[in-house]
């Protein structure tokens, strides 16, 4: 989908450059706060058989937010969402000692929705 810029009521296309979805990563993991209003709490975590790119922790709701980047769009995009929060489920003590270990906290696992 092109992308536009406006300068006096004038529609310009912008001139696009492709990315990695590792770029994406950085810049968003850099900015968690300000994008989402979420605190990083590790990159690349591994729980079970997968990775997770970005795992992040929502303080108003006291949940854990995961975050898979994808350049590309695809249904099987939805069952990995799944397999994600299945994996959570599973390993719900693992995610809570990432987050002790990153912030100043320390919370038990009845302490996460």
């Amino acid at each position: 989908m092109p992308i536009y810029s406006i300068s006096n009521g004038r529609l310009s296309p912008i001139k696009t450059t492709p990315f990695l979805e590792r770029q994406v990563q950085t810049i968003t993991e850099s900015n968690l706060e300000i994008i989402f209003g979420l605190q990083l709490i590790c990159s690349e975590f591994s729980a079970g058989s997968f990775r997770i790119d970005t795992v992040a922790f929502d303080p108003e709701t006291s949940s854990f937010v995961l975050i898979e980047y994808k350049k590309d769009q695809s249904f099987s995009v939805i069952d990995h969402g799944y397999a994600y929060l299945s994996t959570m489920l599973n390993h719900k003590a693992e995610f809570v000692l990432i987050y002790n270990d990153a912030t100043v906290n320390f919370l038990g696992k009845s302490d996460f929705d």
